[in-house]
C-alpha cells in the first residue's frame, strides 16, 4: 500500500497541481485546514507566482474583506498609499499582521510596476464584512453605491437620498453590537429602518444592473465593478443582519450559509475575469457540506463556497486542499498511523502534491480513520470525502511563525 501511495505524489509545483486536472480552472482554490500559519502562506505565496509565470494567472483573492481588499487592489495596480497602510486598512481577521501577506502584497506591486493595466495582477478579498463575532455595519457599501449612482444617473431614478440613507442607517455601533451573536434580541437586523433599508439596497442594485450599458461607458467596467461589489455587499449584509435578528433554530447554520454565498457571488465575478488563485479555509472552499460545531449548538451543516462555485462552474473549478502533519506549538502532534494525515506523515517528502483521487483508488474501502485534533483551531481533512478534491498539498511539519 505504502507504494501505491508513493505512486500518487509530486512535487509541490505549479505544474504538479495542473497535471491533477482534467482542464485548465478559472478558479483554483487552494485550502488550508488551520489559518495564522505564515509556512501555509509562504506555500500559497510561491504558487501564485509559479501560475503567474508559468500559466498566466493574473488574480489571487483570499478569505478576507471584499471591501477592505479594494485597498489592496487599489494599491497594487496604481501605488496608492504605502504598504504599512494597505496592511494596516485592507485586510479583515488580522491578517495583515502577516509578514506573509505583506510579503504578497510587496510582490504584486513590484511586478506591476510599469506594466500596462492589461497584463497587471489584481487582489481581491472574497469574504464579506464578517467576523465570527459580528457582521459590519452596511453603512460603507450603501453609500458607496449610492454616491456612485447618484453622479452618474438622473436624481429621479434614484429610491432615496443620501438624507434617507444616514437617518435609517443611525449610529454604525447599532449594526456592530458585540452581543447580537449570541443574543438576536440585540441585533437591529429586523427592525423598520433596517427592513426598509433591505428594500432600497435591492432598489439601487437593481437600478445598477438596468443602468449597465450607459455606466460602463460614462465611468469605466473597473469602476462598474467596484459598483456591483458595493451592491452585492449590501444586500449580504442586510440579509445577514436580518437573520441575526432571528431566533429559530437553524439560526447559526443559516449565517453560515449566507457568508459563504456572499463568499461564492464574489468568486464568480472573480472567474468572469480569471484565471485566479483562490486561497482560504479548506472547509469554506471544499465540494462537500461544511459543518462545524459551535457553543453550545447542535451541529451545523452548509454549503461551502467551493460547492455553490464548483456548481456552478464544472470542471472550470478545481480544489486542492492542504493537510498537515504538526503544529507543535498548538498541541498538534505526530499523527497516529492509521489516520490520512499518518498515512501522509510516513512518506519521506517533507511537502508533496498527491493525486487524492488515484490515492482514494489505491486504498480501496479500506479508509483511514479520521484524525482528532487536540486543538480547535486545526481542521484534519475528513477520508470519506478523498475523492472529492482534485489534489492535497500535505506538509509534514509546520513550524511556529
Amino acid at each position: 500500500m505504502a507504494t501505491d501511495i508513493k505512486d500518487t505524489t509530486h512535487a509541490v509545483e505549479a505544474a504538479a497541481v495542473m497535471k491533477l486536472l482534467r482542464a485548465r480552472p478559472r478558479l483554483l482554490a487552494l485550502g488550508e485546514p488551520t489559518h495564522g500559519e505564515d509556512t501555509l502562506l509562504d506555500l500559497r505565496n510561491e504558487l501564485f507566482r509559479q501560475l503567474v509565470e508559468q500559466e498566466g494567472y493574473r488574480t489571487i483573492a483570499i478569505e478576507s474583506d471584499c471591501l477592505r481588499g479594494l485597498v489592496v487592489d487599489d494599491y497594487v495596480t496604481s501605488g496608492t498609499g504605502t504598504l504599512d497602510e494597505v496592511m494596516e486598512h485592507g485586510f479583515s481577521h488580522g491578517w495583515g499582521t502577516s509578514a506573509a501577506n505583506r510579503e504578497l502584497v510587496r510582490w504584486i506591486r513590484t511586478y506591476n510596476d510599469g506594466r500596462p493595466a492589461s497584463e497587471q495582477l489584481r487582489f481581491a478579498g472574497f469574504d464579506g464584512p464578517l467576523e465570527i463575532t459580528g457582521a459590519a455595519s452596511p453603512r460603507q457599501a450603501l453609500t458607496a453605491l449610492h454616491g456612485y449612482l447618484a453622479a452618474q444617473v438622473d436624481a429621479d431614478l434614484l429610491p432615496c437620498t443620501t438624507q434617507t440613507l444616514d437617518r435609517l442607517l443611525g449610529t454604525d455601533d447599532r449594526w456592530t453590537e458585540p452581543a447580537a451573536m449570541m443574543d438576536p434580541t440585540r441585533s437591529v437586523g429586523q427592525s423598520a429602518d433596517a427592513r426598509e433599508l433591505r428594500l432600497l439596497a435591492d432598489d439601487l442594485a437593481a437600478l445598477l444592473d438596468a443602468q449597465t450599458p450607459h455606466l460602463i461607458t460614462a465611468t469605466s467596467r473597473h469602476d462598474w465593478d467596484w459598483a456591483r461589489l458595493y451592491g452585492r455587499t449590501a444586500t449580504g449584509l442586510l440579509r445577514y443582519h436580518y437573520w441575526m435578528a432571528d431566533t429559530a433554530p437553524n439560526r447559526m447554520a443559516r449565517l453560515c450559509a449566507l457568508r459563504d454565498s456572499m463568499m461564492a457571488a464574489n468568486l464568480l465575478v472573480l472567474a468572469e475575469r480569471g484565471p485566479a488563485m483562490v486561497h482560504a479555509h479548506n472547509a469554506h472552499l471544499q465540494r462537500e457540506k461544511s459543518t462545524m460545531r459551535m457553543w453550545d449548538q447542535p451541529l451545523l451543516e452548509w454549503w461551502s463556497a467551493g460547492a455553490l462555485v464548483s456548481a456552478h462552474l464544472g470542471e472550470e473549478y478545481a480544489f486542492v486542499a492542504t493537510a498537515l502533519g504538526t503544529i507543535r506549538h498548538q498541541g498538534v502532534d505526530t499523527p497516529p498511523p492509521d489516520t490520512l494525515e499518518g498515512l501522509l506523515y510516513a512518506l519521506p517528502e517533507d511537502r508533496c502534491v498527491i493525486d487524492s483521487p488515484r490515492l482514494a483508488t489505491a486504498l480501496g474501502d479500506t479508509l483511514p480513520a479520521p484524525r482528532v485534533s487536540p486543538w480547535f483551531g486545526y481542521s484534519p481533512l475528513d477520508p470519506a470525502h478523498l475523492a472529492d478534491s482534485d489534489g492535497i498539498v500535505f506538509v509534514k511539519d509546520v513550524p511556529q511563525s
